[in-house]
């Protein structure tokens, strides 16, 4: 960040004493007001992390011009039904691409490294991912791991294989669990990147996020109510 940004003169010498004029003031503590601001902003942290890496990337490959393939974005995501199918969409883009065939192939991955937390033992495993347990819904997934593995081997196939009319009998607990039609679960899941905008959630709290920002309502409505239609 230091090199992205620089703190102006005037503002070094209104901290240090040696400025008084009270225009200098008045601009500089106006300026400190926005720095503040911009540390709770999460789309500035991630314009200048994108910045970062981009110049980086840039210089190694001796080239100009855009890295990333579109902006940032932010969903809010309003219950375990929003998380999993989030989660899952990420956790296939590897296979989606045609990078990999397998999610335990699938690097930088969050699935990748829960499957290696799995083989491991509890002194080796990685605490950054939030854990799954069925029995206990407070700071953890309520699901099995295995059932979140299956789901996700499931969908993947059924995508690869463009098999929306014949999925399998045979199907992840945790769809059932949850509630989720496979019809609606693999249509969601192609098209979560344009069908869903800044939130993923059931449409009453969609609404109560809205009350809660002031905003009359948000976009990508359809999508939401076909992965909540039951």
């Amino acid at each position: 960040m230091g090199k992205l940004f620089r703190v102006p003169d005037f503002v070094r010498s209104w901290i240090a004493g040696t400025e008084e004029s009270p225009a200098i003031e008045h601009y500089a503590k106006e300026l400190i007001q926005q720095w503040k601001s911009r540390l709770c902003s999460l789309s500035w942290f991630m314009r200048c992390l994108n910045e970062s890496i981009a110049r980086r990337a840039n210089a190694e490959d001796k080239c100009t011009g855009r890295f990333w393939e579109g902006r940032y974005k932010t969903q809010a995501l309003l219950d375990e039904r929003a998380l999993l199918t989030c989660m899952a969409y990420v956790d296939l883009n590897p296979i989606r691409a045609g990078i990999v065939e397998t999610p335990e192939e699938s690097d930088y991955t969050s699935i990748q490294q829960r499957i290696e937390n799995d083989k491991s033992d509890s002194k080796n495993r990685s605490i950054a991912l939030i854990p799954f347990d069925p029995t206990n819904s407070d700071h953890h997934l309520p699901m099995d791991l295995h059932d979140y593995l299956e789901l996700v081997d499931w969908t993947g196939r059924a995508i690869a294989s463009n098999k929306k009319g014949s999925i399998p009998e045979h199907l992840p607990k945790i769809l059932d669990r949850l509630g989720i039609e496979k019809e609606n679960w693999l249509n969601v899941l192609t098209t979560y990147s344009t069908g869903f905008r800044r939130v993923v959630g059931p449409l009453n709290r969609i609404q109560s996020l809205c009350n809660r920002l002031q905003q009359k309502w948000m976009g990508g409505l359809t999508a939401n109510r076909i992965l909540y239609s039951t």
